[in-house]
């Protein structure tokens, strides 16, 4: 597992959302933003599954995810890619889960990303 730096939580912080790439055991892919990504701790970011079938379907073939998030304003950004669990209950799940209801959102799952990866850009 790969330790985040300082620069890609800047940029995962900034850009507020990410487009999260996944594909199935057969290699069918599914692209999907997300505007719930955010950094979890220094090894790990995750996303909530609000409304996410395809993603989620995906995620339970296939735990590879590959992710980015780009800032338009300064045209940059950074790419994270990792190993997945999907998290239906306890401590994280049900803490997320109020925080959403207070946005009158049903939380499904969450989806926390074991980051394997991660890179900072300039367009």
């Amino acid at each position: 597992m790969a330790k985040l730096s300082e620069e890609v939580k800047k940029a995962v912080v900034e850009c507020g959302a990410a487009l999260v790439a996944t594909a199935s055991r057969d290699g069918k892919p599914n692209v999907s933003a997300k505007g719930t990504f955010r950094v979890l701790d220094d090894e790990h970011v995750m996303f909530a599954d609000i409304r996410s079938p395809h993603t989620i379907d995906n995620l339970k073939e296939n735990a590879q995810v590959a992710v980015i998030c780009i800032d338009q304003t300064t045209r940059s950004g950074c790419r994270i890619s990792g190993k997945t669990e999907i998290i239906d209950s306890g401590p994280l799940f049900d803490r997320l889960s109020r925080e959403y209801a207070e946005k009158k959102m049903t939380l499904k799952h969450v989806v926390k990303v074991f980051v394997e990866e991660s890179s900072t850009f300039k367009m």
